[in-house]
């Protein structure tokens, strides 16, 4: 398809790509004041918040696509993505052509989401409860909440609205179901969904 028929027909997509390129010199010094390194073939829309903690590291391969901006995504997305990590030792690793749409990565101990990895609309993936399960111990310190790395290996889809949890891995080339909640493991190639999440059958089952 033409550049010409490609505006006439998604005239928004236009827009988009308008307002990126416009953008870009404002987010990329956005991410170098958060010591983020900027990667190759990286498409942002909107900027992202980060919320780096001193001595923290977040790292980003090349040909990431991220979505902050509502109009950029026909899901609609609802917030910025959040890049955040809450401990001096916490760390990010989000491998070569990630693509993100309004979604948050909260890391206390360590995510990493590996390449190829597709996460969509307003997702949340967490390694950290953040609060204490008993009252006793919230009252002595609410952010000692129990952690636990996460790991989503290469090529996963996630649904929109999923959440991941504290512990959990999901095997390389597995599908999250839209609204789901993953609260362990998922095997490679498999296809979960519900809350809590479980497998309802594996790819090319059928």
């Amino acid at each position: 398809m033409s550049l010409r028929a490609q505006v006439a027909d998604t005239p928004w997509k236009a827009v988009n790509e308008l307002r990126r390129l416009a953008w870009t010199p404002a987010i990329r010094a956005y991410f170098a004041l958060h010591g983020v390194a900027w990667g190759r073939g990286w498409q942002i829309y909107g900027r992202p918040l980060i919320q780096r903690h001193r001595g923290s590291r977040i790292t980003i391969g090349d040909g990431l696509e991220m979505r902050s901006w509502f109009g950029t995504n026909p899901l609609a997305v609802v917030r910025r993505c959040v890049l955040a990590t809450w401990a001096p030792d916490a760390c990010i690793e989000l491998a070569a052509d990630v693509g993100l749409t309004g979604t948050v990565v909260c890391a206390r101990t360590h995510i990493r989401i590996g390449r190829g990895v597709t996460i969509g609309a307003n997702t949340t993936i967490t390694d950290t409860d953040f609060h204490p399960l008993q009252s006793t111990a919230r009252r002595r310190d609410s952010r000692a909440g129990a952690s636990t790395p996460v790991v989503l290996e290469d090529e996963c889809f996630i649904g929109m609205h999923a959440l991941i949890l504290k512990g959990s891995r999901i095997g390389r080339g597995a599908v999250v179901g839209a609204g789901s909640v993953v609260a362990g493991d998922v095997p490679p190639g498999a296809i979960v969904a519900g809350n809590p999440a479980r497998v309802v059958r594996m790819i090319g089952d059928g």
